[in-house]
């Protein structure tokens, strides 16, 4: 009697087993079918800022649809990468495209935090890639966090750490405008990335978790917090010493504005011209992304004459026909 009961309840737990594996399976059939391919990642070419040059090589307008300068690896300071790195994904070197312990912590942080407030986030380098670069979406759910891990996997496989991390910093949105280190190093202190120092650098590792909410002109209090601790954490993982981390948080942070090039005064029309015989021959994607640089026939003195030609004309004309009715 007993073996019988025994008996049954192996061959129950087996058929659960089975049953439950099945249906694992077929989750994970259904989540694989539809991953895009990692593939186009080997050969990334960010989408790059287009600039207009007047005939005397000045920049007479910047077509873009994300504000982006470009830096390949080799040319991002460490402390650049050590600052996103330090507090973005710590294990990054090691990991291969998920970090086990991080998703437990954040599950057992998100069990005991108080209701309304957002899930913690446990998500590596390589899963934003994932989900920048192949899904597109910020929507929370298990079965997006589910592909957004098999992506990570995926990329780790095919790509190097290097890549990974060139592709992952240059196109992170870092608020402002900004995509990428390069740009946002330009938007927030007006210099190149390779001329930021420890603490403009830690700013940037920063700004991920929320661009908004650090912005350093509306809430720079809170900006110089979340700055500090970058630091902190960077001199934790022995990115910098310890005395380092103290010098650049007593650092005030001063952010300096960046004001973009151009319009060339009176080149309005004629950048907006070649702005639509740009697109009608290389279409909106190469004319917007493709960072061509476009020098044109345009002279600046010869349109100011030109201009002021025709204002001029314009206001004969109607003073002759009926008198002054306002302004051209």
């Amino acid at each position: 009697m007993v073996r019988r009961l025994l008996g049954g309840g192996l061959a129950l737990l087996l058929l659960v087993v089975a049953a439950g594996s099945l249906a694992v399976w077929t989750k994970y059939e259904q989540l694989v079918a539809d991953l895009p391919t990692v593939d186009g990642l080997r050969t990334y070419q960010p989408p790059v800022m287009s600039r207009l040059y007047s005939g005397d090589d000045r920049v007479m307008a910047e077509l873009a649809a994300e504000r982006r300068i470009f830096v390949p690896y080799a040319a991002i300071p460490d402390r650049v990468k050590n600052a996103f790195i330090a507090v973005e994904d710590q294990k990054f070197y090691s990991h291969g495209g998920v970090d086990p312990f991080a998703i437990a912590r954040a599950a057992l942080t998100d069990l005991t935090m108080r209701k309304g407030r957002r899930p913690l986030g446990a998500s590596t380098i390589t899963q934003q890639v994932a989900r920048v670069m192949l899904l597109g979406s910020n929507a929370v759910s298990l079965a997006r966090k589910a592909k957004e891990a098999l992506l990570a996997i995926r990329i780790e496989q095919t790509l190097s750490k290097d890549k990974i991390l060139e592709i992952y910093l240059n196109e992170i949105y870092l608020g402002a405008g900004a995509y990428g280190v390069g740009a946002a190093a330009q938007t927030y202190f007006n210099k190149p990335l390779d001329q930021l120092d420890i603490a403009q650098a830690a700013f940037l590792g920063g700004l991920p978790k929320s661009p908004t909410n650090y912005n350093p002109y509306r809430y720079p209090e809170q900006a110089k917090e979340r700055r500090d601790f970058v630091l902190q954490r960077m001199a934790e993982v022995g990115a910098i010493t310890w005395d380092e981390a103290r010098a650049a948080q007593a650092e005030p942070l001063m952010p300096q504005s960046f004001v973009r090039p151009g319009p060339v005064p009176g080149s309005e029309w004629f950048a907006e011209e070649v702005r639509r015989q740009l697109i009608e021959r290389y279409g909106q994607d190469m004319t917007m992304q493709g960072g061509l640089a476009v020098h044109t026939s345009l002279d600046p003195h010869l349109q100011q004459i030109a201009t002021k030609a025709v204002r001029d004309g314009l206001m004969a004309y109607d003073r002759a026909h009926g008198g002054w009715r306002g302004p051209v």
